[in-house]
């Protein structure tokens, strides 16, 4: 068991969390939640490594427990390493060092050290199943669906399929704990469907930070969750802590307005008195006033506060000149190679008002398809000359200076005052002491959810993103889904996720065999369902999506009852799923 027990961390600028508890146990796979820039991250880094962090309170981990640890960023190895060779480093380095103590045993008179140092490693060995390791390593590259990479050079490698390799690679040395940051970001769909099997069969206490929808559904029986300093536990499942959020809410706002009614009553009691003791000598007078100013304060105490339920998102906007419907982009008979042929005779045409998702497996071409959109230097690519083009990187240093200070940023982006600069981030969850921290120590989400307000700081027609949703939380990806969505103007999107694309986009473009057809959402959608989904499932979540909808618009409506009953059927909905 791994315990944590009133922790408290802050940077010089920043509190992070203040008297955190919680723990995990023997079989809990846990999903680790909260908005970007909350302290996910370095709450991670503490339970890896305690002793670089001056935190306050009390960490509990077995010194000997064995903690395996995937990062959000990794980079692709260059070694020239085969994938089943790169996976079983460690049990080839310990196999390696066992046969070279055999073989000193054999002319050394030292034998009592050396028996100490074999037992040592051979314990070691023994502790990963590495009697076991080639056969584990096949097994989990079946249950990835990545055995056709087993003698696959590492460095050819896509940056998704590595991710899942360094995902093997930790669980396999069978950590006590096993923690991964972001693990889902940029994968693709099949990749994404291999992570959801990898996580479900370890046997471990697994810790994950993600806010990929599909992952939060599919694997984990406890929910962290981290807001505004505070954390709480959930012991279930994530589609049952929303609910249980959403229950929350509808209660929360009820005893809200309850208590505000009293205050203003109250209040006006007050002005009464105040008036009567200014006006009148008697000590009385002035009791009742202090009395009931008391009464105030208690009631001013008492109201609700929501870190987890009221969870604030950014206003993301897209605004576009756009007057008329016309095609805005067209791209005839393109090919583009390198080594070998990576995309051949694309052909398809974008309208001013079109939301479009580009898809398709990661190394297929998407991102250099999207580039040379933005360039706009190819005879088979044809932009309007009067559309204006912003483009989102998911390389966030090709769009921000992490050496500036978001102050500085912004006015490098052409706005001219402080007081335009303070507004404007302010919609993005920015306050006025953030405008001094430098980028660079941002958080992935914090930086992702900057450069979208940079490029949609002015107005154009059409928005070239690449994978707008990587380390966004879900509250943003949700935010961001009814931006696009409400936008005038057309959106070309690189996205893996599949809920996005599903609530925002009209169409998607999916690269299969190094071309492009349109597909419809209804039939990917199926698509989708089909190969990710049990088959009951797309009916029960349109359902359900339908049913919340009538609860927030009964929320709007103040009809508390009408949204409680709404609730119940919400209830019944998600024991199906």
């Amino acid at each position: 068991m791994i315990k944590v027990d009133n922790l408290s961390y802050s940077f010089p600028q920043k509190e992070l969390f203040k008297e955190i508890s919680f723990t995990l146990e023997d079989g809990q796979h846990c999903a680790f939640i909260g908005r970007s820039g909350s302290g996910k991250s370095t709450l991670i880094n503490i339970l890896t490594d305690p002793d670089k962090y001056m935190f306050d309170g009390r960490l509990e981990i077995d010194p000997n427990c064995r903690v395996g640890y995937v990062s959000q960023f990794i980079q692709l190895d260059k070694t020239k390493k085969t994938v089943f060779e790169y996976i079983g480093e460690e049990f080839i380095k310990l196999q390696n060092e066992i046969t070279s103590i055999c073989t000193e045993m054999e002319t050394s008179s030292d034998i009592d050290s050396l028996l100490e140092r074999y037992q040592k490693v051979l314990n070691a060995f023994e502790a990963i199943d590495g009697d076991n390791f080639e056969s584990n390593i096949t097994k989990k590259l079946n249950q990835a669906n990545l055995a056709k990479l087993e003698n696959v050079m590492v460095s050819e490698l896509s940056g998704g399929e590595f991710k899942l390799i360094q995902v093997i690679k930790e669980m396999l040395t069978v950590p006590d704990l096993m923690i991964m940051d972001e693990p889902d970001v940029f994968l693709d769909f099949e990749n994404l469907k291999a992570l959801k099997y990898l996580i479900n069969s370890h046997k471990g206490i697994i810790l994950v930070i993600t806010h990929n929808r599909y992952l939060l559904n599919h694997c984990f029986n406890k929910i962290i969750h981290l807001e505004n300093m505070e954390l709480q536990e959930f012991n279930g499942r994530y589609i049952e802590y929303d609910f249980t959020l959403l229950q929350s809410k509808i209660e929360a706002q009820e005893l809200a307005i309850a208590d505000t009614e009293e205050i203003e009553r109250n209040e006006i009691l007050i002005n009464r008195l105040r008036f009567i003791a200014t006006n009148n000598s008697e000590a009385s007078k002035g009791k009742s006033l202090k009395a009931r100013v008391k009464v105030q304060e208690r009631l001013e105490a008492r109201r609700i506060k929501l870190p987890f339920v009221d969870i604030k998102h950014p206003n993301f906007r897209f605004i576009s000149n756009n007057k008329m419907e016309e095609t805005i982009l067209k791209v005839t008979d393109w090919s583009i190679a390198f080594d070998e042929m990576l995309l051949q005779n694309i052909n398809f045409e974008i309208k001013s008002t079109d939301k479009v998702a580009l898809i398709g497996s990661n190394g297929t071409g998407k991102t250099t398809l999207l580039r040379e959109i933005f360039k706009n230097n190819h005879d088979s690519i044809k932009l309007n000359e009067n559309v204006k083009v912003a483009y989102l990187s998911q390389l966030q240093g090709e769009i921000l200076n992490e050496s500036n200070t978001i102050l500085e940023e912004f006015f490098d982006s052409g706005f001219k005052t402080y007081e335009k600069i303070v507004l404007y981030v302010s919609n993005y969850g920015f306050n006025e002491e953030d405008l001094h921290q430098k980028i660079a120590n941002l958080s992935g989400g914090e930086k992702n959810i900057l450069q979208l307000a940079k490029v949609s700081a002015l107005k154009n027609d059409l928005f070239l993103l690449d994978e707008p949703t990587s380390h966004l939380d879900t509250y943003s990806q949700i935010a961001l889904e009814k931006a696009i969505a409400n936008y005038k103007g057309a959106i070309l999107m690189i996205s893996h996720d599949f809920y996005s694309i599903v609530n925002c986009v009209d169409y998607v473009l999916i690269i299969e065999d190094k071309t492009i057809r349109k597909m419809s959402i209804r039939k990917f959608r199926k698509m989708i369902y089909a190969s990710h989904f049990d088959r009951d499932y797309l009916e029960i979540e349109q359902k359900k999506k339908s049913v919340e909808t009538k609860i927030a618009l009964a929320l709007t409506d103040t009809n508390f009852e009408l949204a409680k009953a709404y609730s119940t059927e919400l209830e019944e909905l998600i024991k199906l799923l």
